[in-house]
């Protein structure tokens, strides 16, 4: 493969391919096709679905999938998948009906106000959490509690701060005082995980009731499967962090 970076393109086999040409690629061969040639979906079959189905007889370990969307967890189901043993519920946050109620909560001066944010949310946690109960068909689900410190939800655009200060009725200056006020200078360990909880318990409150309460509209619907909802709390560093969001969950 000869590449051009500076003109966009590469030639392979006599054969030059420009930006936005396309090309497909047999992950089983490693062929490359200079065209587009229609595909279908992965299957465990051949030898190795053989191998595998000898695996199953034998097998004492269970293999669960990362899984946040319904889509995700039948395809995971289909491959062999028994349960989800990750549903990262942030990712559900950033659907552009979710992320403003989410910013509306952040920018909250007051406990009363970050509620009310969160009944937006209540309803639709709860219906993605009964998705993927459904999908799963009474197999096990954990869903982990709101995990990312709280910067990764605001806006950094100029636009996007402007709106938001526009919507929350307060000054540009106002919020980007606020946008400011959640940088740390170590995300990753700092304010997030199970921490969230203990400076806004309203929040794993929320998420308790969407857990549940999408577990018993799933168990009317389907009496015979054995549907038990597992929470994660995430990020735990010490017993008394564990302690104080079990807490919340459980009088929840």
């Amino acid at each position: 493969i000869k590449m051009d970076e500076e003109n966009k393109q590469f030639t392979l086999s006599g054969k030059t391919f420009v930006e936005g040409d396309i090309i497909s690629l047999d992950g089983s061969t490693g062929n490359i096709y200079g065209e587009g040639i229609p595909t279908v979906p992965a299957s465990i079959s051949g030898e190795f679905g053989r191998i595998m189905g000898w695996a199953d007889k034998h097998r004492v370990l269970k293999v669960r999938t990362n899984a946040d969307t319904p889509k995700d967890a039948k395809q995971a189901r289909s491959f062999g998948a028994e349960g989800i043993g990750l549903c990262r519920t942030e990712h559900m946050f950033f659907d552009p009906d979710r992320i403003s109620a989410i910013r509306e909560m952040i920018c909250a001066d007051t406990g009363e106000q970050r509620e009310a944010a969160l009944v937006k949310l209540l309803p639709m946690q709860q219906s993605d959490f009964e998705a993927l109960y459904e999908a799963l068909e009474g197999c096990p689900v954990t869903i982990r509690f709101l995990d990312p410190p709280l910067h990764e939800f605001v806006p950094t655009d100029e636009k996007e701060i402007a709106l938001l200060a526009k919507t929350q009725g307060k000054t540009v200056g106002e919020i980007k005082e606020i946008i400011n006020s959640l940088h740390e200078f170590n995300p990753m360990m700092g304010h997030r995980g199970c921490r969230l909880t203990v400076t806004y318990p309203e929040i794993a409150a929320m998420q308790t009731r969407a857990v549940i309460r999408a577990a018993i509209n799933v168990k009317k619907a389907h009496a015979d499967w054995d549907l038990v909802p597992e929470i994660m709390i995430p990020l735990v560093g010490e017993v008394k962090e564990l302690a104080y969001v079990k807490g919340v969950v459980v009088s929840t």
